[in-house]
């Protein structure tokens, strides 16, 4: 019995031993290599941690020629980073421009254990986003950054546009967020409405009697928002596969797996009820001084498109387009890649 007891040690001794050794051997972006392997001249991959807003936080960047432009893009969430998915999903990207992805304060690798939650607000995520342009800027010696946000990244997105616009050269909002409190009154009729379509008695049960009518508090909010997934409104690819993209990721180490989960399972619960629900940018930001592209799901429930198109409608910038994928809901680059990068690619002509 201690013979097996002993081997049951060791195995677990050697699983841990091998566990730190990929924590401490892994999380390292990989080098652009040509179709021979060797590593593209004037290439860029860099993994790196910088100081915004007083605290370490990661980026990303990486692109086939230092000498194109730059894009930053500015995930979702907050919480739900997209580093992890760049290395399934950012090639094409990585050929026409140099793509930075920044984990934001309480986002993966940037959400340490001793995290202050309470730093979670519009300002500051504003503020971060500054520093970043121009950390960025001053690196690779550029004038302007092409700005992309996704669904919350649009918050940060849209107001870095319209206060410094001295440092973009265009902003695309991607699932732009127009009016949350709207939002959510679009989603819940639309989710109801498809309830009662496929017979669902205990979906309408469960949004007439236990959530009820929005305002929402933030785990309410996740409920309904979990429900338009089910529905087809919200994410465009199943959440295992997500996952498994994820977890491929040579940036992350094990232990910023744990550190994502934490924060998405936060979320944007810090916000929720003091600033995201009083999001309002048709009243609030009418104008811009720089070229906007909204890109977004006709399927979208999350974002919903009938508000991005409203917006858009109202929007006045020197120049202005609504792209509208038809096969997509609220992350037309999973569900359209090849459809999404073309159009980033085509944005880039039209205004180069």
């Amino acid at each position: 019995m201690k013979i097996v007891l002993k081997i049951l040690l060791g195995i677990m001794a050697l699983f841990l031993l091998v566990i730190f050794y990929i924590d401490l051997t892994s999380g390292q972006t990989t080098p652009i290599k040509d179709e021979e392997g060797n590593i593209i001249p004037g290439s860029i991959f860099v993994l790196e941690k910088v100081e915004l807003g007083g605290m370490e936080q990661w980026i990303s960047i990486r692109g086939e020629d230092k000498a194109n432009p730059v894009l930053i893009w500015l995930h979702g969430g907050p919480g739900s980073t997209q580093m992890p998915l760049a290395h399934h999903l950012d090639q094409k990207l990585e050929e026409e421009f140099v793509v930075v992805h920044w984990d934001q304060r309480g986002a993966g690798k940037s959400n340490p254990r001793n995290f202050d939650e309470n730093t979670m607000n519009i300002e500051q995520f504003k503020s971060d986003g500054l520093e970043l342009i121009k950390y960025v800027l001053e690196r690779l010696d550029k004038e302007k950054v092409y700005l992309l946000g996704h669904s919350w990244g649009t918050c940060l997105g849209i107001e870095l546009a319209d206060e410094y616009p001295e440092y973009i050269h265009t902003y695309i909002g991607v699932s732009q967020v127009v009016n949350d409190r709207r939002a959510v009154q679009i989603a819940y009729d639309w989710a109801m409405e498809r309830a009662i379509e496929e017979g669902h008695r205990d979906r309408i049960e469960f949004l007439q009697e236990e959530l009820g009518e929005p305002p929402y508090s933030h785990s309410e909010y996740r409920q309904l928002a979990q429900l338009v997934g089910d529905y087809g409104g919200n994410f465009d690819l199943e959440i295992w596969k997500i996952a498994l993209i994820t977890l491929r990721a040579p940036e992350y180490r094990v232990i910023d797996y744990f550190r994502l989960l934490s924060g998405m399972n936060r979320g944007g619960a810090p916000l929720h009820d003091d600033e995201m629900i009083h999001f309002s940018y048709i009243e609030e930001i009418p104008a811009l001084e720089v070229p906007v592209f909204f890109m977004v799901g006709e399927k979208d429930y999350n974002t919903p498109a009938e508000l991005v198109e409203k917006y858009y409608q109202n929007i006045e910038a020197p120049q202005k387009e609504l792209i509208i994928f038809e096969n997509s809901a609220h992350t037309p680059f999973l569900k359209e890649p090849e459809n999404f990068y073309r159009t980033i690619v085509g944005i880039k002509e039209k205004i180069f």
